[in-house]
């Protein structure tokens, strides 16, 4: 964050791309450069009603879906509902499992393969499981647009399959009964960054719309499917799609209804866990809190644990479960600091710390490396090195599973398939989006994959995405630094992938500044020609204590509101640092 071994971040403010406009005049002009700054013009983008929702019907695939959910409702088949091992996949199940009793369904179950057994998706191998339970439809949720051979595999078993997925595509779909999934080709839906939590949610939307027009409601009241929405956030923020005005909605509906005491027990129980107080729940505590709890089930043990605490009916149930989750993150967070070490050291010894900038892609493999882990590495190590990084770790048969990450910039998934075209018989299975992805490939074909991987990557890197930078809102003025603009930058959100949280960059005297532990660092600021003083905080700082003679410093940071025993008071959260002046 900090201290990074590179040096020096170069610091963009981004610039007010729409002009002003009579449609935020009545906002605080430091909010309106912000939304300026991410392409909102109109009013409309800042309506984050349910109703600004897109039509479910725009989704290619849709009008079949709803038919053949219709069928089997009418007939009463069982389903069986096929997750991901991952936070998107368990709370994309849990909507379909909720979703599909509330509009009638009475046999709904799950699967979710072991990643450790069974790997990823709809495999001929999981079908076989499945079989063993005899569902009449297998409904996929945040995977099976690759599913070829597993489709094959459930039609030969006699069961249908209905995919929903919100994954790129190969050059072949599978044969299913049917897909919805806004990355199709040609697919109108206005928003292609949908996460699988959300495409199951909009299916049920579309469902329950077709069951008021056939009258299915003339009795009763349709079911309330914003209960749900506190799953759809979760997932959403889990899977780090980008924040567009369809899945901005989304998000803020469901921390509406959190924050509300609206939530699920299992959401409200792994919030108790993580230390988080429900009704003051940001965008930010569902991707740093929540979901790597929830994600730690799948990377060390079985995602059913998951699930099963998102399902929970009563508080106690729920928090058992919760703990176990919190217990299981923290053993991962162990595990991933040995593996970092194992990387370093490695980065190290090949020099790649000091010459990055020669390193277009890089690949990184440990036969003690965990499965289940490797891609929270692959994370790491991407943003220290600002490069595509793979890591790699031992598999079943001798094979490798790695888990990539990639920079804005580099379409990590685009790579991937560049290479598969180029040497089909290289990679066993791959998959992703943009900025993360999976793969597979034997042991013995790394060196050589490694190498064309950093060509690859090498062609799509330019001057600009291999700076290391930090994009800014630009500085506030000594009367902006308030608490009022601190929750109204709160309140604007929710902020994330694709819009991005605001930060701010200036220059401040250092009045004091001392180490918290081994990790952060607390400094008392003040802006030149201004007595005020501000607290401010950096969090996970290489080594804090370089920093304690700096009397001038350039921050980047991001407005909070600290509560300290009932006392609010404004705190700048430290994103970057550079020392401008020290003590000699």
């Amino acid at each position: 964050m900090l201290t990074h071994p590179l040096g020096k971040k170069k610091i963009i403010r981004r610039a007010a791309a729409q002009p002003d406009n009579e449609h935020f005049a009545e906002l605080h002009p430091v909010l309106s450069r912000i939304y300026r700054a991410r392409d909102l013009s109109s009013a409309d983008e800042l309506d984050r009603s349910l109703a600004r929702l897109p039509s479910p019907w725009l989704l290619t695939g849709m009008e079949t879906m709803v038919q053949r959910l219709l069928d089997a409702l009418r007939e009463q088949r069982s389903v069986l509902i096929l997750a991901d091992y991952d936070a998107d996949g368990a709370t994309s199940c849990a909507v379909g499992m909720e979703g599909l009793r509330l509009l009638g369904f009475e046999r709904v179950s799950y699967l979710v393969p072991n990643r450790f057994e069974y790997g990823y998706g709809l495999t001929p191998e999981i079908v076989e499981v499945a079989s063993r339970q005899n569902p009449h439809i297998i409904i996929t949720v945040d995977n099976g647009i690759a599913s070829l051979e597993g489709v094959a595999a459930a039609h030969a078993h006699g069961m249908e399959v209905l995919i929903t997925d919100h994954h790129l595509p190969g050059d072949s779909l599978p044969a299913a009964d049917a897909i919805v999934n806004p990355n199709l080709p040609g697919d109108s839906f206005p928003s292609r960054a949908l996460a699988g939590v959300g495409v199951m949610f909009y299916v049920l939307m579309a469902l329950r719309a077709r069951l008021r027009e056939i009258g299915r409601f003339a009795q009763r009241e349709a079911p309330n499917l914003a209960r749900l929405l506190d799953y759809v956030a979760l997932g959403t923020v889990a899977d780090v799609v980008p924040l567009d005005h369809a899945n901005r909605i989304l998000v803020h509906q469901g921390l509406q209804r959190i924050r509300g005491g609206q939530a699920h027990p299992g959401v409200l129980s792994l919030i108790e866990v993580s230390g988080r107080d429900h009704k003051n729940l940001s965008a930010a505590d569902l991707s740093f809190a929540l979901a790597p709890r929830l994600n730690a089930a799948g990377r060390l043990e079985d995602m059913s644990l998951g699930i099963e605490c998102l399902l929970a009916t009563s508080a106690e149930q729920a928090r058992a479960m919760a703990v176990r989750l919190d217990t299981l993150n923290r053993d991962r967070r162990e595990i991933e600091e040995r593996m970092k070490l194992d990387a370093l050291a490695f980065l190290d010894r090949m020099s790649l710390l000091d010459q990055a900038n020669e390193v277009a892609g890089l690949c990184l493999f440990d036969e003690s490396w965990h499965q289940g882990v490797i891609g929270i590495l692959a994370s790491r190590i991407k943003d220290r090195l600002h490069r595509p990084v793979i890591a790699f770790a031992p598999s079943e048969g001798g094979d490798l599973k790695g888990s990539a990450r990639s920079i804005q910039g580099v379409h990590i998934r685009d790579v991937l398939s560049d290479i598969a075209a180029a040497h089909p018989a290289l990679l066993q299975k791959f998959g992703g989006h943009a900025m993360a992805a999976g793969l597979s490939l034997r042991l013995a074909d790394l060196p050589a994959f490694a190498g064309l991987f950093a060509e690859a990557v090498g062609k799509r890197l330019n001057s600009l995405n291999r700076e290391r930078a930090v994009h800014t809102d630009g500085p506030l003025d000594a009367h902006d630094l308030q608490l009022d603009l601190s929750a109204i930058l709160r309140q604007a959100g929710p902020w994330g992938q694709g819009f991005p949280e605001p930060l701010f960059d200036g220059e401040f005297e250092v009045v004091q500044a001392r180490a918290l532990g081994a990790k952060h660092l607390k400094l008392l600021l003040r802006l030149p020609d201004d007595d005020r003083v501000f607290d401010a905080i950096a969090f996970f700082v290489d080594t804090p204590e370089r920093w304690l003679g700096s009397r001038r410093v350039k921050a980047v940071y991001r407005l909070e509101e600290n509560d300290y025993r009932n006392r609010r008071s404004l705190q700048l959260n430290i994103e970057y640092l550079e020392c401008l002046d020290t003590v000699r």
